[in-house]
């Protein structure tokens, strides 16, 4: 299996000619009945050995950490650098075995999988590292002398200061988490880096917000989280529109890029939307008019699915509408039925979108501005 990098690389090598790869991209279109950009391809695994050698990439990982766990011993309060020294190292050691390995593996080797799972874990560890390595002087110019209730208690930290020095920590965490995002996508340029660096800065700044709220009002203001993950959702989906549409023909790692956001964003979205008309809450809280309305944003949802070629928004609300529809048909007298019901019905629609997903996406398309569909993945019907 050759990826879109592949043969763009193969073009850039001058092993294929670009009308070539033109023509293949075309030929391909035809055999498989659909434009390649409504395929919305990314690569997660290319044989077997990605799923080997990610084995051993997440067995070598754990020994890391357990190494540098052993060689720290577990977090104590009695200080505050036996508190986050613990923390830091063999976050820092994960942090750079993930690096070195991804030199052999994603550099030269070209291995998918085992690129996403040494990201994910580059990224996750450089955050935990970074907090740690932050909190230190900035514990130390507040006057902490350990991570514990008490020891906060006795440092005379007023509730405001406390609150700006949680901002600051996750802050500057926030902020050395995406610098060495930045560096591992220049050097290795995995697609995921983007979504995955951008996820960890939305979570700091979420939380700092969270924390800081909960000490300035002693652990009884409300804190808007939900509202926050919706706007931080969109706000990544703004960025994912971006990329894609510098790539409307997806070609380019561009579109790998903006799928990986547009597959953060969209559980943001759709989570604190459902979780407002109460699907969370157990089936008795929805009512009919929240199932309906699940079902109506979820109609909604398919429709911008289908005007940006992206299928990320009806996979992460696909729980929601399934627990909607379920309540409806208990509701309406189908109790032994319900799921089978459910499951039917939701199907079918999937199915039934995944194979006629370009005819219709050319009519909803076509019904946009013409500005608009200038920005968007090129809708049109493909003929065997």
């Amino acid at each position: 299996m050759y990826s879109e990098e592949d043969i763009n690389a193969a073009v850039a090598a001058g092993a294929l000619s670009a009308e070539a790869a033109t023509s293949f991209r075309a030929h391909m279109s035809t055999v498989r009945a659909m434009p390649r950009s409504d395929e919305e391809n990314f690569r997660l695994i290319n044989s077997f050995n990605d799923v080997f050698v990610s084995i051993g990439v997440v067995i070598l990982l754990i020994a890391v950490g357990s190494i540098g766990g052993a060689i720290t011993g577990s977090p104590s309060n009695s200080s505050l650098f036996g508190s986050l020294f613990p923390i830091f190292l063999p976050s820092a050691m994960v942090a750079g075995a993930a690096w070195a390995l991804a030199e052999i593996f994603t550099r030269q080797r070209r291995m998918a999988l085992p690129s996403i799972l040494l990201l994910i874990t580059f990224v996750g560890s450089v955050l935990a590292a970074s907090f740690a390595l932050i909190s230190f002087p900035i514990g130390l110019i507040a006057g902490i002398h350990a991570i514990s209730e008490k020891a906060i208690g006795q440092s005379q930290i007023g509730d405001a200061m406390g609150a700006v020095l949680i901002v600051l920590i996750m802050a500057g965490a926030a902020a050395l988490t995406t610098y060495f995002s930045w560096l591992h996508w220049k050097r290795f340029m995995v697609p995921i880096t983007i979504a995955a660096g951008a996820g960890a800065v939305v979570a700091c700044a979420i939380g700092a917000a969270a924390l800081a709220v909960q000490i300035m009002t002693d652990g009884q203001g409300h804190f808007p989280i939900l509202g926050l993950v919706f706007v931080a959702g969109l706000c990544v989906f703004a960025v994912a529109m971006r990329w894609d549409m510098s790539d409307r023909e997806r070609t380019t790692r561009r579109s790998d890029v903006a799928f990986w956001l547009h597959l953060l964003a969209a559980p943001m979205i759709a989570h604190p939307l459902f979780y407002s008309l109460g699907v969370m809450d157990g089936g008795g809280a929805i009512g009919v008019g929240g199932a309906l309305g699940v079902i109506a944003i979820y109609v909604l949802f398919g429709l911008v699915a289908l005007a940006i070629d992206r299928r990320a928004l009806l996979v992460s609300a696909l729980a929601y509408v399934l627990a909607a529809l379920t309540f409806l048909f208990d509701r309406f007298g189908a109790v032994e039925l319900n799921f089978a019901l459910t499951a039917l019905v939701i199907g079918s629609a999937l199915l039934t979108l995944a194979g006629f997903w370009t005819p219709i996406r050319a009519k909803v398309v076509a019904l946009l501005p013409g500005k608009v569909q200038l920005r968007l993945p090129q809708a049109g019907m493909v003929t065997a």
